[in-house]
């Protein structure tokens, strides 16, 4: 059994999702998107969704009404395939705080819903996933997934520790690896109880492995699409770890944990 905790909506769900279940993925935590990068078709297509995403993950404030869309196609994803896939309540940290905290909580009613994510703080301003740490707090311990690639600095991976460490209820995830500072990530998971790595987008399948390995109780499976391939993700964690416990702990059993499933 394995569970993927990092994959966002897209057009072609219900195809992803049996393909997932014959590699033996069995839940998926979906994350709503503002890009949809798997509908480009061509060179400019692509720049034009990650221009979009440059965008998203740099924090680029934009009006509330921009996340109503997203929102909606999430919950729709989840009534349509119950038990095979739960949420994660996205959180636009641009908003005014009465704003954002009253947009989470409309969400989080969904009974599918899980945690709260991907949280895209603008580089450098780790410190505003605060409010949403809290939040989470409020609702007896929600696990929080952040970004962890670029634009996301070290200053920023330092900061979600510090948070963790100060909401000891929250498992704080660490999304994408830490991507160009998932040595830093791994030294900061190692030292505050309920932080976790997402291991999506790892750049280095050695530093993967040795993770795992130093690690085992704080990896979690994740696929990161559409930006990576759910049964490719699969592949690269077999290929750096054959131990069958080491497998059970970061494609399920740790996730499990923090999802209550």
């Amino acid at each position: 059994m394995t569970i993927d905790i990092h994959a966002h909506v897209t057009d072609d769900l219900e195809q992803r999702l049996a393909a997932d279940q014959q590699a033996g993925i069995d839940l998926t935590v979906l994350l709503s998107t503002r890009v949809h990068p798997e509908r480009a078709r061509t060179p400019a297509e692509v720049r034009a969704e990650f221009a979009a995403l440059q965008n998203v993950i740099a924090g680029t404030p934009v009006d509330a009404t921009a996340f109503t869309g997203p929102a909606e196609e999430l919950r729709a994803a989840l009534d349509a395939h119950p038990g095979r896939v739960v949420g994660m309540a996205a959180a636009p940290l641009s908003l005014d705080a009465q704003t954002l905290i009253a947009f989470v909580d409309e969400q989080l009613r969904h009974p599918a819903m899980v945690g709260i994510g991907e949280l895209t703080p603008a580089p450098g301003a780790g410190q505003a996933i605060l409010p949403i740490v809290r939040l989470a707090d409020d609702h007896g311990g929600l696990p929080v997934l952040t970004h962890g690639f670029a634009p996301n600095t070290d200053a920023d991976l330092r900061a979600y520790a510090d948070i963790a460490r100060r909401h000891p209820r929250v498992p704080v995830i660490i999304g994408a690896f830490g991507g160009l500072h998932a040595m830093l990530a791994i030294d900061l998971a190692r030292e505050v109880d309920n932080l976790y790595l997402d291991l999506s987008s790892a750049l280095q399948a050695f530093v993967l492995g040795a993770a795992i390995r130093e690690l085992p109780t704080k990896c979690l499976f994740g696929s990161n699409t559409p930006y990576g391939v759910p049964t490719a993700s699969l592949a690269t964690i077999h290929s750096v770890i054959d131990d069958r416990s080491l497998l059970a702990a970061v494609l399920h059993d740790n996730a499990a944990g923090l999802l209550k499933r």
